[in-house]
């Protein structure tokens, strides 16, 4: 089924019967993807005395209680209030779901005791290229990312000047298969996330950063349709489901 979406001067047709889903499942079990020293989440029936909401204990419905924190337990995306005094909901924030969006994989650099995605990277990786959002894979890269337990392990994160670089080129979407796009232990400077979201000038409320995404290696680097879906949690963040569509005409 072809779509065709007017995205400002461009025509463009996707295949909605082609979706890419680049979104890690939440489960809950220990072997869920997991960061931040919290617990696993948990998806469990609701009790209450004898009853248990749960059809094979002999309920008429299935009715469980999930309890998870979306900065730690899978694919989220989150908007300037996950940093800031006053509240911004992503909710709120987030008014478009569609965009132009560059996919690009990078082998994060080492850097004294660090593995860092650098300036350079990211200009070689988008060259001249206008987008909207760019998707970064990370390598290498496994399955074992929807499993892996990141605390304590220092994972990849941006620079400082990466994130600058991002907001220079207009990126207003950026979305990164890592538990953070800041150093896991950095004293709560969070270069990248204040460098993207502008906090020394004009706050950027209308970006946003996606975390904990998969981005599978039969999904090529190149030009895509996003479709950046969230569920409409007011907080700063919420559980997203970023799907991918691969551009089939361009006018």
């Amino acid at each position: 089924m072809l779509a065709t979406i007017q995205h400002k001067t461009k025509t463009i047709k996707i295949n909605l019967l082609q979706p890419l889903d680049i979104s890690m499942p939440l489960k809950g079990e220990a072997s869920n993807v997991n960061a931040w020293y919290v617990e696993h989440p948990t998806i469990e029936p609701h009790t209450d005395g004898a009853f248990i909401g749960k059809v094979s204990e002999g309920s008429s419905t299935n009715f469980n209680t999930i309890s998870f924190n979306p900065h730690a337990h899978g694919t989220h995306t989150e908007c300037l209030g996950h940093i800031t005094k006053e509240f911004y909901a992503i909710n709120e924030q987030l008014k478009q779901f569609f965009f132009l969006a560059e996919v690009v994989t990078v082998a994060p650099e080492a850097k004294n005791k660090d593995f860092i995605i650098s300036k350079k990277q990211l200009q070689y990786a988008l060259g001249n290229k206008k987008r909207e959002a760019i998707v970064i894979r990370t390598l290498p890269n496994i399955k074992d990312k929807i499993n892996k337990q990141y605390s304590n392990t220092n994972p990849p994160y941006l620079t400082e000047d990466a994130a600058l670089f991002l907001v220079e080129k207009g990126i207003e979407h950026l979305l990164i298969d890592l538990p953070s796009v800041d150093k896991e232990k950095d004293d709560g400077a969070l270069l990248a996330h204040k460098a993207f979201w502008n906090m020394q000038g004009t706050p950027r409320t209308q970006a946003t950063i996606t975390e904990f995404i998969y981005v599978n290696n039969d999904i090529k680097d190149g030009t895509y349709m996003l479709n950046l879906q969230i569920a409409p949690f007011h907080n700063d963040a919420s559980p997203s489901k970023p799907i991918l569509y691969k551009v089939k005409q361009k006018e």
